[in-house]
């Protein structure tokens, strides 16, 4: 058995985090806050030091009027995140940063001390 966790499952007490703290918003709020945290946490672990042995990272929730913004602190890697093309429609890999841009108003990424690094989304709060 790896010490290493699997990154299709890195994102699921993440998603359970940010879903009991949504539990009362509207379902397409709800459904793109699980989406995109699943995302970045599996980002976090596949492509940085937090997938390492002993790594770790950071979910953090924001709630604002209009907004909720969703931060995931990695651990830091030597790329920095973007969203790739994606060529064939075989590929597997390659498409969660396209899919938080087209579920969020924004997003970002920005270095912490120690080379940590944030990417963050914001997903608007209508109607919740």
């Amino acid at each position: 058995m790896s010490d290493v966790p699997r990154p299709d499952l890195a994102g699921c007490p993440a998603r359970h985090f940010v879903a009991a703290l949504l539990e009362d918003k509207t379902a397409e709020l709800l459904d793109d806050a699980v989406l995109v945290v699943g995302e970045l946490a599996a980002n976090a672990v596949k492509h940085t030091r937090s997938g390492w042995y002993r790594g770790w990272f950071l979910v953090l929730v924001h709630f604002a009027d209009d907004l909720v913004r969703i931060e995931v602190v990695d651990q830091g890697g030597d790329e920095e995140p973007m969203v790739r093309s994606v060529t064939r429609h075989v590929e597997e890999d390659g498409r969660g940063l396209m899919l938080i841009a087209a579920c969020a108003k924004n997003w970002g990424v920005k270095d912490r001390p120690a080379g940590a690094r944030c990417v963050w989304a914001e997903l608007v709060r209508t109607g919740s």
